[in-house]
């Protein structure tokens, strides 16, 4: 396993064992297949108008749930490339692509967001779910994207502002102490959105339009209940927790859902230009 503790994870899944990187895969299907997720999707490529693009990148692809979900919209016609640096996220996002019939609409890379080897001025529309807080240098990524969209195109920044992120425990300090934790496990720039309209001047974007979301459970675990099983069972792997720890954070957070109780609240922002 080539991790270690305060690591991102999602930064280095290239380099990640197969056992992380199932993880990965459910915690990304899981994910896309919520509710709250698939609106929130839907609400970006409206503004896009992604229908009428002929040609779509789906940049940090994963399992390709926004690939998917674009190519399965009734009106659109084009086709959508999806890029990952893990071979292994886009072999899975192949598989299930072709398991819904979307296969050949789809093509999936392996590729670094740095260097997409694509034409300059060759696409329609960028599209970055949740990436730019997986990235050492997002204001690269940015100019990457610039550089393969056409003048007239767009592109949709979709990231958490997860510094914030809060998952209340029965013990209000070391709750916060293992909110750092995860944050260090899971992310590079938990305050990107934040940055973010500061970076794009010198990127050649610029923003038209921003949507902001909060994803809240109060009370009883829903949207963040698959997040926690997740969390239990790759932070060990990580080396940010023992899994004894780990176990033990998640009982205490489905006590507290079962006892209407529970709190989780992060922030959501989409910008697109």
């Amino acid at each position: 396993m080539h991790t270690m503790s305060n690591a991102d994870v999602y930064r280095i899944t290239d380099r990640l064992d197969e056992a992380i990187l199932d993880l990965i895969v459910e915690r990304l299907e899981a994910r896309g297949k919520h509710p709250r997720t698939q609106r929130l999707i839907d609400e970006y490529l409206e503004a896009m108008n992604i229908d009428a693009a002929g040609q779509v990148l789906d940049i940090g692809c994963g399992t390709g749930v926004i690939a998917r979900r674009i190519v399965a919209r009734p009106i659109f016609k084009g086709n959508v490339i999806g890029i990952d640096l893990s071979p292994y996220l886009t072999h899975a996002a192949a598989r299930l692509a072709a398991a819904e019939g979307h296969g050949e609409r789809i093509d999936f890379r392996r590729g670094d967001s740095l260097t997409l080897g694509i034409p300059d001025q060759s696409l329609d529309a960028v599209i970055a779910h949740t990436l730019l807080s997986h990235v050492e240098h997002p204001v690269l990524v940015l100019a990457e994207v610039r550089r393969v969209l056409k003048p007239d195109g767009v592109a949709v920044i979709c990231d958490g502002d997860f510094a914030p992120i809060t998952f209340e425990g029965s013990d209000p300090v070391k709750s916060k102490r293992d909110d750092e934790t995860i944050i260090g496990a899971i992310m590079t720039q938990p305050r990107v959105m934040r940055q973010l309209p500061a970076l794009l001047p010198a990127t050649g974007l610029r923003s038209t339009r921003c949507f902001g979301h909060v994803i809240a459970d109060v009370g009883r675990m829903d949207y963040w209940g698959p997040a926690v099983e997740s969390f239990r069972k790759m932070l060990p792997k990580t080396g940010a927790m023992t899994p004894e720890y780990a176990n033990a954070w998640a009982a205490d957070l489905r006590m507290r859902s079962e006892r209407d109780e529970f709190f989780c609240r992060q922030q959501l922002l989409q910008l697109s230009g």
